[in-house]
């Protein structure tokens, strides 16, 4: 795959679209992965909103990094302004990155911030991207008997 087209390829995986509202917590100019992030402005049309934001929004694009602080405080943090049924995207370091966060680390923390992790893969070449959910996020959905 052209290293151009990897980012474009990644936002589409991320479920990103057009016109969609997004919230970025952690963004760092020194080490994100700014071609994922131009294609991420690039897919929606618009800059993503920071931590100061009091917008609901469609997703959440999370920059976390061993140290960070707590990742439960951040995810119940991120979760005030999403949508029912948005996803908060982890972006941790990969193994061997200044920063790499233990998976483990992210398994226990998301249940004790409400949500479940779905799915994992990598995003660019210093980036893992994790999909979490709200537990409730489509449980009110009423049940054929």
């Amino acid at each position: 795959m052209n290293s151009a087209q990897a980012p474009a390829a990644t936002v589409e995986r991320l479920g990103i679209s057009t016109d969609q509202l997004i919230l970025e917590v952690g963004y760092n100019q020194t080490d994100c992965d700014q071609s994922l992030r131009d294609a991420i402005i690039a897919k929606t049309g618009s800059q993503p909103l920071d931590a100061t934001a009091q917008e609901v929004v469609d997703a959440v694009i999370l920059w976390w990094r061993d140290g960070d602080g707590d990742l439960v405080d951040e995810l119940v943090d991120a979760l005030t302004y999403l949508t029912e049924d948005g996803p908060i995207w982890l972006l941790t370091p990969k193994v061997g990155r200044p920063g790499y966060v233990e998976p483990s680390d992210v398994q226990d923390a998301a249940p004790t911030a409400g949500m479940s992790q779905t799915t994992s893969f990598p995003a660019g070449a210093d980036w893992t991207a994790t999909r979490l959910i709200a537990r409730h996020a489509g449980s009110n959905k009423k049940k054929s008997k």
